[in-house]
């Protein structure tokens, strides 16, 4: 499990990167003001998760139902809440007209993270 989670953080962690970068220098040009701030938030909260993953993995060696839990709902949340909110901001340029489908995703992706973090203190609580 600590396995799994250490490269699931690293890839969020290089995606993270990327996509900072990405805004910072690819679509700053591309794409208005208030949607380069949506990038950044979803930049910003995938940052966060990797290095709630990251210590989550150091809490793996108890291989507990909680961490599992935690594991899954982070790395989840990440898809869900960045993704929705890298797709948004880039909905002019990708051409997404409905954002209905893609709009309800990101509290949804915000709600796994606070679960995930609930897990992540009953963990802890009931860890050794």
């Amino acid at each position: 499990m600590n396995r799994s989670i250490i490269i699931t953080a690293a890839i969020f962690g290089m995606v993270a990167v990327i996509a900072g970068a990405f805004g910072a220098h690819g679509l700053k040009a591309l794409i208005a003001p208030s949607q380069l701030e949506v990038w950044h938030t979803a930049v910003e909260y995938n940052f966060y998760h990797v290095f709630a993953l990251l210590f989550l993995s150091t809490m793996a060696k108890n291989n507990s139902g909680w961490v599992k839990a935690s594991f899954y709902l982070f790395a989840i949340g990440i898809l869900f809440f960045s993704g929705s909110l890298y797709l948004l901001a880039c909905r002019d340029l990708l051409h997404i007209e409905n954002v209905k489908v893609i709009g309800p995703i990101t509290p949804l992706g915000g709600l796994l993270f606070i679960i995930g973090w609930l897990s992540l203190a009953m963990a802890a609580a009931k860890g050794k």
